[in-house]
């Protein structure tokens, strides 16, 4: 059973029930028309291989280059809108054709994906409500738009939250009271929280599905940075959540998964 939440001038909060199965949640793929990452291929493949309930694409599938906040370096090279847009439906359909029929697409917004929308609106608002001036009229209906996934009332799928830095896993699910589960930072990492009742809840984060070291982050003139490719897989247990698995590249044919390498 699915409840959508939904007005005109946002995204639903789309509502799952799944007592049991499988979610694979990635994201911050900051897709450019380059070859597909390790993370991105591993990503199919799973989506694939676990037959999930449903495939999270859990914002910034589109990164906005050249509607960017940061400003060019220099004269270098980044991709028009268009082609960009071109990318994001080229992996999103690579995806969508190794997940199941019956799994479902959601795609919570990220703060790049809302590049797109916030450009035109802040200098074309004449255009509101024509196709083409949303991110998902260029996507496949079968990607439902959001800001925030809930499953079985406590666990929390979305892009970011007020937490950030290194603790922003554990401070979402100190201060949220549900399990939640994040991308923004890139950053691959699972924490639990428990008190006197008893209750273990779980703050993740999923990583980026984009080389950490990509091009489209050149911004970060090239310093070192915590970030990690991969994803999460979430099973569910007669309702409950176990604990969040992490999926880690490995070099450019390998990830990390259950104690296994597993060749991509």
């Amino acid at each position: 059973m699915a409840n959508t939440q939904c007005s005109e001038t946002k995204p639903p909060r789309i509502e799952l029930k799944i007592r049991n199965g499988v979610v694979l949640v990635g994201g911050d793929a900051h897709y450019w028309n380059t070859k597909p990452t390790p993370a991105h291929r591993a990503f199919c493949k799973f989506a694939k291989d676990l037959e999930p309930r449903v495939v999270v694409m859990n914002g910034d599938a589109f990164d906005g280059a050249r509607i960017s906040r940061h400003p060019s370096i220099g004269w270098e090279k980044s991709p028009l809108v268009a082609e960009e847009l071109a990318a994001v439906s080229k992996r999103l359909s690579e995806i969508q054709e190794a997940t199941p029929q019956s799994s479902r697409l959601v795609w919570p917004l990220g703060n790049h994906d809302s590049r797109f929308e916030t450009r035109l609106a802040s200098v074309a608002q004449e255009y509101a409500r024509v196709r083409g001036f949303h991110l998902k009229d260029h996507l496949d209906p079968r990607w439902e738009p959001c800001w925030s996934l809930w499953i079985n009332g406590d666990t929390v799928v979305k892009h970011r939250t007020s937490k950030s830095g290194v603790h922003a896993a554990y401070n979402n699910a100190l201060h949220s009271g549900h399990n939640i589960i994040t991308g923004h930072t890139h950053q691959l990492t699972v924490r639990a929280v428990a008190d006197y009742s008893g209750t273990v809840r779980w703050g993740a984060e999923h990583g980026c599905l984009a080389d950490p070291y990509g091009q489209q982050f050149s911004y970060t003139e090239d310093n070192p940075r915590n970030w990690q490719a991969g994803f999460l897989v979430l099973t569910f247990r007669d309702g409950a959540l176990l604990q969040p698995e992490i999926v880690r590249v490995v070099g450019d044919s390998k990830v990390d998964f259950r104690g296994e390498l597993v060749r991509i």
